[in-house]
């Protein structure tokens, strides 16, 4: 239990780490990082709606996928009326980097081992992306809308978070 609670803090601990390295991103690195962590949550949801066979954590990877695709999908029409392209960097990259260990630990687990990880990861994750719009993304973002739609982002990651904190508590 322990383990896999580690496993969630590093992960989201490189979100951290790589964000605050990154040293005031610019909007096309700020784009590209909230996009990634949006699909990063959306591979995780993906992944419990296969493995999970309980009710509420279903429910909530389901919200996930749906919260975070939709977010996306507001991003990059931005992005596209703005004529901005995301940039590739070494934020974005780490994510990817420790959201492909997290899913390859996750998928050595199953039943309530798995849902209790997942859940776990999502508080920490949650946390952190959270805590890195506050700080980071969104005092750095020089574009009005698009420092617009990461506070929208943030008021419903906001939500996530105490719905996985939630979950956490009821021991799922």
């Amino acid at each position: 239990m322990f383990t896999r609670f580690l496993t969630a803090t590093a992960m989201a601990a490189s979100l951290a780490t790589a964000a605050f390295a990154a040293d005031k991103p610019t909007d096309p690195q700020i784009a590209h990082i909230a996009y990634t962590a949006g699909e990063i949550d959306i591979a995780a949801a993906k992944q419990a709606l296969e493995k999970s066979k309980n009710a509420e954590v279903r429910q909530f990877a389901e919200t996930m996928e749906r919260d975070h695709k939709a977010v996306n999908e507001q991003a990059l029409a931005l992005l596209k009326k703005l004529k901005v392209k995301p940039e590739d960097n070494d934020t974005s990259k780490s994510l990817s980097s420790a959201a492909e260990a997290e899913l390859a630990k996750l998928s050595k687990l199953h039943d309530a081992a798995f849902d209790k990880a997942y859940v776990d990861n999502e508080v920490v994750y949650h946390r952190q992306v959270n805590g890195a719009l506050e700080t980071l993304l969104i005092p750095s973002a020089q574009n009005d809308e698009l420092k617009s739609l990461l506070q929208t982002g943030l008021k419903l990651f906001e939500e996530h978070q105490m719905h996985a904190e939630h979950l956490a508590s009821m021991g799922k």
